[in-house]
């Protein structure tokens, strides 16, 4: 692990980005939510666990990993677009770990280390001019030098593409300069304390300037980045597939020949795979089955708390699309906050968590985690739940009961157990609940254009706050499927991403959370544990906080 005062002290008369500094603070802190343990006692990570520790697994030991061999991952939903300007979905950061470093990385306590970087960035005394020093000697996969100029055109593409999921992330960026081939300089309009966060997920990955070139919009089909593997294939709704990349420039960390993950929605097919040995890993462990997956001997469970969220989102405007300008809705659902409240009054956090996920997840009433530095009274206050209460709210908004609402979901078993308990639970409070169950990607592509009145759906989390907040409600986020605008909260959203104080931040999120309780257009429900089962056939692999998959160095035991 880097000591941040180290760095520091190697960087005379600048300071570390303070973004730097508020990150690293609220992710210590959530990494001290739970007990670690990186070697549960026995010969792999993860044996004989608790429910309540943290288990990340361990780097692999050279001496003890074979080399070659296909690591066959059993995944839950097939990713979006392998293309880091325009990706939404979980499952994607999983193939991008093996693909498409970043300018920086997040480690095991969630703290930001540099990864394609070779320091942490430095900012100026206004905070306007942030510098990141380069690592020297890279190449892409295919074969063109890693550089400033690489740098400035993935950066210019998240800003400029009309479908950028990370224009948003990026703030306030007025400009990119490469002053020599080892140093970018961002130019900001003004101080973004978030930068960081977002430079350490796919904001950060960089893309070949020649692929970008070639390829353009079509870059996802044969995406080119700096990894140990390279993109080979894929399969819709089957498989993706990735070998090895001779150009990578830390070859020795490589142990496998080749990664695959395989399209595998059903979770008992999915422990099923594990357990027959034609997959070594499996992804999104149903809670149903930790348990046995827990007492079988060829088997360890990695598990994490989440970083996230899984919550419901409400269309209150978005009708051309996401991105463009919220437009009325008409519905009693989209126009008036009393029946979205009513909604939330009608479910009980504590008993969904218990009844679907056997109490291994947590009730969550905010995207801001109660382990965050960020934390507050005012953020994790948790509207109750009151049946009464919501049909009185139903009553004053005119709405004639039971008033029907449908959900979309994915179609997935857990998700389908999640929205068939909350239809039998919110007929309490007045409420006929429909479900409508699709396929992970025709959700996402549902939700994007406005085509759901209420969506179940979550967020996997990320280390600076802001990232789990305005993109999903700030007026114009690039992903606020919602179509949700509310003034007074973009000012203290954008107050949050200027301040360089940690507990001005935190007042202005429990102020934020407040509002966003009182509009209710997305309702959070509780945090989940990242859970993945891992062959003991299997070293290296490692989950931390924000839920991906480190499956780079992993490799198979001797």
């Amino acid at each position: 692990m880097t000591n941040l005062s180290v760095r520091e002290t190697n960087l005379p008369r600048r300071r570390v980005l303070r973004a730097a500094v508020a990150a690293a603070a609220a992710i210590c802190t959530v990494a001290a939510c739970s007990p670690v343990s990186n070697n549960g006692g026995g010969d792999q990570p993860g044996d004989n666990q608790s429910a309540g520790q943290d288990s990340f697994g361990t780097p692999a030991d050279p001496a003890a990993v074979k080399q070659g061999g296909e690591l066959v991952i059993a995944l839950s939903a097939e990713p979006d677009a392998l293309d880091p300007t325009l990706s939404r979905s979980l499952y994607s950061r999983y193939v991008f770990q093996a693909m498409c470093e970043k300018l920086y990385d997040v480690n095991e306590q969630a703290q930001v280390v540099p990864q394609l970087a070779t320091a942490l960035p430095t900012t100026s005394d206004d905070g306007r001019t942030v510098t990141i020093p380069l690592r020297s000697g890279v190449r892409f996969a295919d074969g063109t030098a890693f550089d400033s100029a690489a740098v400035k055109a993935t950066l210019q593409r998240h800003l400029s593409n009309a479908r950028s999921a990370r224009k948003s992330e990026l703030g306030p960026i007025d400009g990119v300069d490469t002053p020599d081939a080892q140093t970018v300089v961002l130019r900001l309009k003004q101080p973004f304390a978030p930068l960081l966060g977002a430079l350490a997920d796919r904001a950060g990955m960089i893309m070949s300037a020649q692929a970008l070139r070639t390829l353009g919009d079509d870059f996802a089909s044969a995406p080119v980045c700096v990894g140990p593997f390279k993109f080979a294939k894929r399969v819709p709704q089957n498989s993706i597939e990735v070998v090895r990349d001779p150009n990578y420039y830390d070859a020795s960390k490589v142990h496998l020949d080749a990664i695959s993950w395989r399209i595998l929605t059903d979770a008992s097919i999915r422990a099923a795979n594990l357990r027959s040995g034609d997959a070594q890993v499996a992804d999104s462990v149903s809670t149903q089955d930790v348990a046995s997956l827990r007492q079988d001997a060829a088997v360890s469970v990695l598990q994490s708390q989440s970083l996230g969220y899984q919550g419901l989102t409400i269309n209150v405007g978005n009708v051309d699309g996401v991105g463009t300008a919220p437009k009325p809705i008409n519905r009693p659902l989209a126009q008036n906050a009393k029946v979205r409240q009513a909604f939330e009054h009608a479910i009980d956090r504590k008993a969904l968590v218990d009844a679907v996920f056997n109490g291994l997840h947590a009730a969550a009433c905010s995207p801001i985690s109660p382990a965050s530095t960020f934390s507050s009274p005012e953020a994790q206050n948790c509207p109750t739940h009151d049946p009464a209460k919501a049909k009185q709210l139903l009553a004053e908004a005119g709405v004639q009961t039971p008033y029907t609402v449908t959900m979309l979901a994915s179609n997935t078993p857990d998700t389908l157990r999640l929205a068939q308990a909350l239809q039998s639970m919110v007929k309490d409070g007045g409420f006929d609940l429909k479900i409508n169950p699709v396929e992970y990607s025709s959700l996402l592509d549902e939700q994007d254009r406005g085509n759901f009145e209420l969506l179940q759906l979550g967020w996997s989390g990320r280390i600076d706050p802001d990232a789990n907040i305005t993109n999903f409600v700030g007026t114009g986020g690039s992903q606020n499927v919602s179509g949700y605008s509310n003034p007074q909260l973009d000012t203290l959203l954008t107050q949050a991403r200027q301040a360089g104080d940690v507990e001005e931040r935190r007042k202005l999120y429990g102020q934020a959370v407040t509002l966003l309780q009182q509009d209710d257009a997305l309702i959070y429900l509780y945090r989940q544990r990242n859970l993945t089962a891992v062959s003991k056939q299997i070293q290296g692999l490692q989950v931390f906080p924000d839920g991906v998959i480190r499956a780079a160095f992993a490799g198979f035991g001797k």
